[in-house]
């Protein structure tokens, strides 16, 4: 090849190539982020709408299906899914996966626009859900003589402010909705005896705080802005505020200020979260990273600012990192760079000992480095971060990159053994194999081709796998047919004394090519017994298939998992907290257990009877017990606790898909909630006696008691009453009215009003309060109204615009999840009644849609890798011979898995893709060399398959042996994400012993039997 002989010849520019490609890598390995999975724009978006006191029946109707009417027409809609409690909904927008987010962001937006929303409800919020922008920590802020109000004041007047300037943090939040507020909270009977109501003290509030512009002074020489200041400044200002109307009417010669029927309190809101700490009550504050950050830098900067912070506070005042999600990244990118390092000392090993040359192994040395730091330029270039899937291409790359080094290097040496110059045997040896390693690497890259037509989010993660081996064995390929010869007509020498291990080795190498040129002379006499063997081996082996457990991806042991618990549906916040203390006691008591952070009453409140836990535990290598088996001691006490039911889960596949979900997950959908409900319910009655399922549940919570006022329309007609002055007094007294803002440390809050809490027990205290008629006169409530109690929803969802219930469910240990999802489809559709339907989604969906692409790219990259080994041998025969390997490579792999009781999942068939393109270079040497001995030669078929698999014997050798020494490190892995790493490695070692052994035969014989096709192809 020219561009051989250019590099042979100008060796001082291979020279500068080698080291710009490890300069720019390195200056580019500097500035990657890193992550523990690609940060991927996931197309969803998220709106939040808050209506104070509405029942779930009327969110759904005034609001949630108003707002899904009007976005529906917004383009590449792929779902909508909706969820509705006393107070607030969620309505989760799913956009296929390349629709432009920011776009549908904006005609989101122009649809709620049109909506003219209640009085009363707060402007729609919409925000992009990524599981990318999950918090990566929370902190937690407590003290033992300041309450909570304290505390959220100092951490919204410092520690917020001073966490989100960090670089790289995107957002901090404090958990749950609370924030400050001026409360004033009436007190009914103080009322009473004023003849006041609370529309009254309402109506002071506005007319008595305010303030605004009131325009500018103007002179010849100067002017002066005019700001009217009628604001309270303080709480106890707010309490002098005169109320001096009754019913829209004056009072005279009376003193009446709000202090005298209210309590005046710079708080909090409405009391819906209670946040624990290791046991200790106190705040809980999330933090999210910048897409495309560096997680680790950034959690590092998180530490230092956190110590800053701490020296500002109270001494009293205590912060504490609760859940460190940016631990589990470190370790697990630390783990798997050791085990790149490590593949490519092995492989440098098997190299020094088949090569039996200091010198030709430092040739090999060197081209790991050009490839591997080289492919980082390719990395940053095009924007991804060093993560997971970027991370496993480059070990699995190690090698990759150096069969091509191997194989020419190694025709180099035969030429150079011949007693040819340094220089010669380079570049004849060079030119000899060049169009074999350019075949080789060509094949390799065809196989990852099909990933830019992988579909759904597991199409992007692969995107960035598939172009980072790519880019390593392309530069590898360069390396091999320039700066590889290049070297060798320098470094090469005769005078170097070899060790004697490396002489009986070669000694072994020889005498196992003498013996399989005799196997395969006896082989290709029993062509069709060899094949038909062969073909037998590869059916029995797919039994494989439905004995392996499949699985998205294997549990992993990442020292955090979640813990969802639940009490009965009418349970308060207080219940409910003084329930969960006996599992916090449990919890405690567990010497694995490092830290939790409990949150009860939802992330965004208003769920008393739930909550949930982050536990984190000890390094692994300080705990007797794994995380499955911890959260199998969970699962045993959680069923033992009266009263407290929940599930455990990993994390497992958290960034794979657009939302967290569980492994076997679908909706029913229906128009009845009741019958949605008891079906339900049947169905998880029945899963949780196969033997597939653990936790089974359901999202929809039981219905519990609700209190319907009915007013008595003929008398309040008869008394003045006006339904809006029930309506509007019922608000401000029991739901909370926010009338006007307040101005406090440079800040503004809102107002609210409502009763002292000991007036919104019970009943009674709905009908104690009283209201202004027409008149002027107050009339109790009592009079004209009737109370109702009924059985309500506590919560409705809905599913594409229809009523809905999903339910979800870990697995049992060894459970195959495919086995699982199909089980729970048979269930849902024996139970379910006409009308009503199954929807798979979550886990089971993202399951699917992953195996389905995988699959689709596997089936694609054959065709286009017979394609292009079609164009290289300019045959329509021999690339059906060299693609011979690839089952048999499929077979192998399918029995290490077996054998090792690995599961068939994502990251094991990534390896079996990569099988497909590892597996042919050994069939190619065989035939490429075959071709140009019967070309050149004129040999039969016969005797250049013998004679090409004596020559070729060690070099395939060699380059099976070095994918299979840089796949050890990784099969043999342990610490954080090695589960992930383990199945891959053993599909690729398992494949790479069988293809190469079975290749020696399968391939020759069916090249004799095919040769016969020539002319016709």
């Amino acid at each position: 090849m020219k561009i051989t002989d250019v590099a042979i010849d100008r060796p001082v520019l291979a020279w500068m190539i080698m080291y710009a490609l490890i300069i720019f890598g390195t200056v580019s390995l500097g500035r990657l982020g890193v992550s523990y999975m690609p940060d991927i724009d996931f197309p969803v978006l998220s709106i939040r709408v808050a209506w104070d006191g509405a029942a779930p029946e009327v969110m759904e109707t005034e609001l949630v299906e108003r707002i899904e009417q009007r976005v529906i027409i917004v383009e590449g809609l792929k779902e909508i899914r909706s969820s509705m409690s006393q107070g607030s909904a969620n309505i989760n927008l799913e956009f296929e996966i390349d629709r432009n987010i920011d776009v549908a962001l904006q005609e989101v937006q122009t649809a709620l626009s049109q909506i003219r929303m209640p009085t009363g409800v707060d402007p729609p919020t919409i925000r992009k859900s990524n599981p990318d922008e999950d918090p990566i920590m929370w902190i937690g802020m407590g003290s033992d003589k300041r309450s909570l109000t304290e505390i959220f004041k100092l951490a919204d007047l410092i520690v917020v402010d001073a966490l989100q300037l960090v670089p790289g943090v995107g957002e901090v939040f404090t958990g749950g909705r609370a924030e400050r507020n001026l409360r004033i909270e009436l007190d009914n009977d103080k009322l009473k005896k004023l003849q006041l109501t609370a529309q009254d003290v309402r109506e002071a509030v506005r007319l008595e705080h305010a303030e605004g512009p009131a325009g500018y002074l103007e002179n010849e020489k100067q002017q002066i802005t005019l700001r009217t200041t009628a604001e309270a400044p303080s709480a106890r200002e707010m309490g002098e505020i005169r109320i001096s109307r009754r019913g829209g009417q004056p009072i005279y010669r009376a003193d009446i200020r709000l202090k005298d029927v209210a309590t005046i309190e710079d708080g909090l809101s409405d009391h819906q979260r209670i946040t624990r700490i290791n046991g200790r009550e106190g705040l809980s504050i999330g933090i999210r990273k910048q897409s495309g950050a560096n997680t680790v830098a950034v959690g590092e900067a998180l530490y230092r600012e956190i110590e800053r912070i701490q020296t500002q506070l109270p001494e009293d005042v205590r912060l504490a990192v609760a859940f460190d999600g940016t631990v589990f990244v470190r370790e697990a990118v630390d783990e798997t760079l050791f085990t790149l390092l490590l593949a490519a000392i092995l492989t440098i090993i098997v190299c020094m000992f088949f090569l039996g040359n200091y010198r030709a192994t430092i040739n090999v040395l060197l081209a790991i480095p050009t490839s591997i730091v080289g492919t980082f330029t390719i990395v940053y270039f095009m924007g991804f971060t060093l993560n997971l899937f970027t991370l496993l291409a480059l070990s699995l790359a190690v090698g990759l990159v150096v069969d091509d080094t191997i194989m020419i290097l190694e025709n180099i040496m035969r030429h150079y053994s011949m007693g040819k110059d340094r220089l010669t045997a380079a570049r004849e040896g060079a030119n000899e194999i060049a169009f074999a390693a350019v075949a080789t690497s060509v094949a390799v890259i065809a196989i990852f081709l099909p990933v830019a037509f992988m579909q759904g989010v597991i199409g992007k993660f692969f995107f960035q796998f598939g172009i980072t081996i790519t880019g390593a064995v392309a530069l590898s390929l360069v390396e091999a047919v320039t700066l590889n010869p290049m070297r060798a007509s320098r470094l090469l020498g005769r005078s170097e004394r070899i060790p004697r291990v490396f002489v009986i080795l070669m000694g072994w190498v020889t005498k196992g090519s003498e013996l399989y040129g005799r196997l395969l002379r006896r082989a290709l006499h029993h062509r069709f017994k060899v094949l038909g063997g062969a073909g037998i081996f590869f059916l029995l082996s797919l039994i494989l298939f439905k004995i392996i457990p499949v699985e998205f991806t294997p549990p992993q042991d990442q020292s955090t998992f979640g813990i969802r618990l639940q009490t009965a549906p009418d349970s308060s916040l207080e219940a409910t907290s003084e329930r969960i203390k006996n599992w916090e006691n449990f919890l405690s008591g567990r010497p694995e257990i490092k830290s939790y952070i409990l949150i009860i009453g939802g992330f965004g409140g208003g769920e008393p009877d739930r909550a949930f836990m982050f536990v984190t535990l000890h390094p692994q290598d300080k705990r007797k017990l794994d995380q499955m088996e911890i959260m199998a001691l969970c699962r045993e006490q959680l069923r033992k606790m009266e009263g407290l039911s929940g599930a455990v889960f990993d994390f497992s596949s958290r960034g794979l898909q657009a939302r967290r979900s569980f492994p076997v997950e679908f909706s029913l959908r229906g128009n009845d909630r009741q019958v949605l409900e008891q079906v339900g319910r049947a169905i998880i009655a029945r899963m949780n006696a196969e033997p597939f399922f653990e936790d089974a549940d359901m999202d929809l919570r039981s219905a519990s008691n609700e209190i319907h006022i009915e007013p008595d329309r003929k008398e309040a007609l008869l008394r003045g009453v006006s339904m809006e002055n029930i309506v509007t007094t019922l608000g401000i007294g029991l739901g909370g009215l926010r009338e006007g803002r307040f101005t406090q440390d440079g800040r503004r809050y809102d107002i609210r009003l409502r009763l002292i809490p000991e007036q919104r027990r019970d009943a009674n205290d709905v009908q104690a309060m009283q209201v202004r008629n027409s008149f002027g006169e107050l009339v109790d409530l009592s009079d004209v109204t009737r109370l109702k109690e009924i059985p309500a929803a506590k919560e409705l969802t809905r599913l594409d615009r229809r009523r809905s219930v999903q339910i979800q469910s870990s697995l049992k240990e060894g459970a195959s999840q495919a086995g699982a999802i199909e089980r729970s489809r048979e269930i849902a559709q024996e139970l379910l009644p006409d009308g009503y339907e199954y929807y798979p989604g979550g886990g089971a969906q993202g399951f699917t849609e992953a195996f389905d692409s995988l699959y689709f790219a596997m089936w694609l990259g054959i065709m286009i890798a017979y394609m292009v080994l079609a164009a290289q041998f300019n045959s329509f025969v021999h690339p059906f011979t060299v693609l011979l390997a690839l089952p048999f490579s499929i077979s192998g792999a399918l029995l290490a898995l077996w054998m090792t009781g690995q599961s068939l999942n994502m990251y094991s068939m990534i390896g079996m893709i990569l099988l497909t393109g590892l597996s042919k270079k050994n069939s190619i040497l065989l035939v490429e060399f075959a071709n140009q001995l019967r070309e050149k030669e004129g040999k039969s078929p016969v005797e250049a398959m013998i004679d090409s698999g004596m020559v070729r014997f060690r070099p395939i050798i060699m380059t099976s042996l070095s994918s299979i020494a840089a796949a050890i490190p990784a099969a043999l892995a342990f610490g954080p994400g090695a589960e992930s790493r383990i199945p891959m490695a053993i599909a690729v070692i398992g494949g790479m012993v069988f293809s190469t052994a079975l290749t020696f035969f399968v391939v020759p014989c069916a090249y004799c039997l095919l040769t016969r096709l020539e002319k016709r192809g």
